[in-house]
């Protein structure tokens, strides 16, 4: 038996016979917003994001002169006009992190922390993929727009892998000074569709 079995057995045995207790999941929802695409675009840019609140119909030709002559990340499922044109990089790890970035959709997003979720459904790609590339292009649709993190945990599966991204790769551990790029794409740019 290995010490994980070892320490649920213990806690089993512990609780073996106590009553069922019923845990309340009435979460607070976040206060009516008028804005949430604007309010979202705030939030993002104060994480140091680079962020555009577009049009749906300009959001293709912001995409193709933001990837032209770059190799990209285009993960499955992401609609054709989103990619821009760019030449697509491989899957491997090494082609991954000889990627110029990547391109993706989002699961939902949250306005009141400036958060973006990825579930890795179609168009959003895996965890390696956005995770790896030096430079993330992510597109928010206004209707994925929540505005809080009670709305956006209703709308996810919470079986599905999820990846919370709440601007670019940051850490503070180092002597407490804050260093980008540690754990994921140095840079963050979101266009927000309208």
């Amino acid at each position: 038996m290995g010490a994980r079995e070892e320490i649920l057995g213990r806690i089993r045995q512990a609780v073996r016979g106590a009553p069922e207790v019923r845990i309340p999941r009435a979460y607070r929802p976040a206060p009516p917003v008028g804005d949430l695409a604007g309010l979202f675009a705030e939030r993002v840019r104060d994480y140091r994001a680079i962020v555009r609140v577009l049009p749906a119909d300009e959001v293709p030709a912001a995409i193709a002169g933001l990837v032209r002559g770059r190799r990209m990340v285009i993960p499955d499922g992401l609609p054709p006009a989103w990619s821009g044109g760019a030449e697509p990089a491989g899957g491997s790890l090494a082609e991954l992190d000889a990627a110029d970035g990547v391109v993706t959709g989002c699961a939902v997003a949250i306005a009141e922390t400036g958060t973006i979720v990825l579930d890795t459904g179609p168009g959003q790609g895996t965890r390696a993929q956005t995770l790896v590339p030096d430079y993330h292009l992510c597109v928010v649709r206004a209707d994925q727009i929540v505005a809080g993190v009670p709305e956006a945990v209703a709308r996810l599966d919470p079986a599905r892998p999820l990846t919370w991204i709440s601007g670019p790769s940051a850490t503070s551990d180092i002597e407490l000074n804050r260093v980008e790029g540690v754990h994921g794409p140095r840079t963050l740019e979101v266009i927000v569709s309208t």
